[in-house]
């Protein structure tokens, strides 16, 4: 089945859904990791909107990937709590072991993203590695649970 063809049919599966286009995108990055460019054609035909409308959506939130992440995703907390205890320093330090900003890819394979709360609000600051959830990450416990996971 071609990609054109599944994302119509995961259309079709949500096309009595009111305000379906989230539900939509939600699916099509479950079934394929990200939202590839080559679905918003079809998304956007399926609900009667433009390219552009799905297109800002899918770059407005977070959550959403345009290209297939890496074999591991570190989400760091970026909220006001975890701020408020050293997560620009713990973000700054996970940007620096691995090489990249916020939503890029290392050379080993880690996505980082971040997060606006992970609900560990007092065990600040909070990360998560591969949906694993993590309190009161420094950089050294950071580095840990890099190291465990093989990234």
């Amino acid at each position: 089945m071609t990609l054109t063809d599944r994302v119509a049919d995961i259309c079709r599966a949500h096309s009595g859904t009111e305000g379906a286009l989230l539900p939509i995108l939600h699916a099509v990055q479950a079934e394929y990791g990200h939202v590839p460019p080559l679905a918003l054609p079809t998304v956007a035909k399926a609900l009667g909107v433009t390219v552009a409308e799905v297109q800002g959506v899918v770059s407005f939130y977070h959550d959403f990937r345009a290209a297939p992440p890496g074999r591991h995703v570190l989400k760091i907390c970026r909220a006001e709590a975890c701020q408020a205890m050293g997560g620009a320093a713990l973000a700054e330090a996970a940007k620096a072991r691995l090489g990249v900003d916020w939503h890029g890819t290392s050379a080993q394979g880690v996505t980082l993203e971040p997060v606006f709360c992970l609900g560990l609000c007092a065990a600040a600051p909070a990360a998560m590695l591969n949906g694993v959830l993590a309190a009161r990450v420094d950089a050294t416990r950071l580095g840990e649970m890099l190291a465990e996971a093989g990234a």
